[in-house]
């Protein structure tokens, strides 16, 4: 007699029950293994051991359900190693070094500071730090690698720089200076961003044969480029472009940046409609030497590398998963020398005080072969 729905679904529920016994059974004496573990000083992770279980369940569960087994074992061993590194936390360098910030960072973020920005008075950046700092003492120099080499040398306490926009995408070099620096982002920001067509007093639209911007101020607003036919020249900001266009002798430039612009430099704007779009936002991270993390600490970044192997990536996210941790930004980025290799770069939605964010980084650090904490911090919007 061929079984009903409700009759299939009692035997799942039956098996579910064994499953949920043998699972809590498991977990005990994974418990147990971490106990040994701890006594004799030993890591949690055992790569070939593993690889030989999952080898051996693929193998007896057959064509047809292998692959199948071998996930679900896979996730078995992630959430096992899971259990035990939170039984082994307070053994963690990181973790401690970011419990300790939380409790020795000053309650209140400074109201001033020596910051190194990218550009000229009146750039983005300089924007973006009057809404971090109330009084900040700003240092301007010609690159992004420049306001970093400032940070490291202890010139400036911090720096500011945008890491992406909402139209044109990520700040790619930025990125890898993150990278290959050792700084920590201890706040960021959202700043709207408004660009203007900006020239020199009496210079009309029909004269204008050349503008110069930043690369990024330039992806926002290609649409109207796209109608103009006229030279594009990349700048390293756009305050500097501004700044030229108000130093040249010329009277056919124009610069695409902020109006503010207008009154430092003595030019005028003849177009404030030239973006892609209205919703313009570019955030912009302060980074610093020490770690800081400031209360409130409400978003963690970090930075790894994995293995070129199948399914290494959905090995790492899931752990975020099985936590509950919401993922907001995942990116990756070449490794220079090394082909078809990735850098991860990976913002989460958590407070610094929840205690499955130890657990995960803690988790992380002990099983990547590279992991980068970038810090834990609030934003403003």
């Amino acid at each position: 007699m061929e079984k009903n729905i409700s009759e299939i679904r009692d035997e799942i529920n039956k098996v579910d029950a064994e499953l949920l016994k043998a699972f809590e059974k498991r977990m005990s004496l994974a418990n147990e293994v971490a106990e040994y573990k701890i006594k004799n000083n030993m890591p949690v992770y055992d790569r070939k051991r593993e690889r030989e279980i999952l080898n051996r369940v693929e193998r007896e569960a057959g064509d047809e359900l292998g692959s199948y087994a071998k996930v679900l074992y896979s996730t078995l061993f992630q959430i096992s190693r899971s259990y035990q590194l939170k039984k082994i936390e307070n053994k963690s360098d990181l973790s401690g070094r970011i419990r300790n910030a939380v409790e020795t960072t000053p309650r209140l973020f400074p109201k001033t500071a020596k910051v190194a920005c990218q550009g000229v008075e009146g750039a983005y950046s300089q924007h973006a730090c009057d809404r971090l700092f109330s009084n900040a003492q700003i240092a301007y120099y010609k690159t992004w690698e420049d306001a970093f080499k400032a940070v490291e040398s202890g010139e400036c306490k911090y720096g500011v720089l945008p890491l992406e926009n909402s139209t044109a995408g990520t700040v790619n070099k930025v990125y890898d200076l993150l990278g290959k620096y050792k700084y920590y982002i201890v706040k960021s920001v959202r700043l709207k961003i408004y660009h203007s067509l900006l020239v020199k007093k009496g210079t009309k639209p029909e004269d204008i044969k050349e503008i110069v911007s930043h690369e990024q101020a330039l992806s926002q607003c290609s649409k109207f480029l796209s109608d103009l036919d006229v030279k594009i020249t990349t700048f390293e900001n756009t305050a500097a472009a501004a700044q030229y266009v108000a130093s040249s002798n010329r009277n056919d430039i124009a610069a695409i940046g902020s109006h503010d612009c207008t009154e430092l430099y003595n030019l005028v704007s003849i177009n404030d409609d030239i973006m892609n779009t209205d919703s313009n936002y570019t955030r912009f991270i302060c980074v610093a030497k020490t770690l800081e993390v400031y209360p409130g600490a409400h978003k963690t970044s970090v930075m790894f590398k994995l293995p070129h192997r199948p399914g290494s990536l959905y090995d790492v996210l899931s752990k975020f998963r099985a936590l509950d941790i919401d993922i907001n930004k995942l990116e990756s980025r070449p490794i220079p020398g090394r082909d078809f290799e990735f850098k991860f770069y990976l913002d989460m939605d958590t407070s610094v005080y929840n205690p499955d964010l130890y657990s995960l980084i803690n988790e992380l650090d002990n099983e990547l072969e590279y992991f980068k904490y970038l810090g834990s911090y609030s934003e403003i919007i």
